[in-house]
């Protein structure tokens, strides 16, 4: 920021529309493909832990200590063998979503009263039936509840892909830092904010919808 720029220059910002309309695009690609490949991972994962309990222990060991290593780490850690590219990115916010998506899915799914399941099973359901038909419709409340955390974890850490190659509005962020240009930087940042804010709008209005008998957190 040179003396005597604004914090914001307006003009720059008008004549950028396009480019934040791209990296939007950017942004919520990376953001789509993280949780629609999480959730698939971690439902599959939290089907096993439901019919083989002593999975759960090791299971939520691994999605766990992933969740504590530090992005930047992973990312540096997945370098050598992915290199620059999308794929480092989504490996590391696939691993992220995977303990809250598991999580959730497992105590919603848990959380569905023992008569409910039995009466179920006595009116002739499979199995198959009694997930599909009765527990999943019970649990969505909280499946749901997970998503929203995920998804607006995973629009936080996109920003930080960035620093390896990625776009999002994380690529205005650190070409703001690196010219000093605050105008780029807060745009960055704001846009950011403002599309968790939305997503996660989006989020409650589709679990009021599917689930209207559920209080929305």
């Amino acid at each position: 920021m040179t003396p005597g720029e604004p914090l914001i220059r307006w003009d720059w910002i008008a004549s950028h529309l396009d480019e934040f309309a791209f990296r939007l695009g950017e942004h919520v690609e990376l953001t789509v493909i993280a949780v629609g490949v999480g959730f698939v991972m971690a439902f599959a994962l939290s089907l096993l832990i439901l019919r083989l309990p002593r999975a759960e222990g090791p299971i939520t060991w691994i999605t766990g200590t992933l969740y504590t290593i530090p992005s930047l780490a992973l990312f540096a850690l997945l370098i050598p063998y992915t290199g620059l590219t999308i794929l480092t990115a989504e490996i590391g916010l696939v691993g992220y979503t995977l303990l809250i998506f598991i999580n959730n899915i497992v105590r919603g799914i848990r959380g569905v009263p023992a008569d409910v399941r039995e009466a179920a099973v006595g009116m002739g359901y499979t199995p198959r039936e009694v997930l599909w038909r009765v527990e999943l419709p019970l649990a969505a409340a909280v499946i749901i509840a997970g998503i929203r955390v995920a998804t607006v974890s995973t629009i936080g850490l996109v920003t930080v892909t960035a620093l390896i190659g990625q776009g999002g509005f994380g690529f205005l962020i650190l070409i703001g830092l690196q010219r000093f240009f605050t105008t780029e930087l807060i745009a960055g940042a704001v846009l950011s904010v403002a599309l968790a804010v939305v997503a996660d709008a989006l989020l409650v209005l589709l679990q009021r919808r599917l689930t209207p008998w559920a209080e929305v957190a």
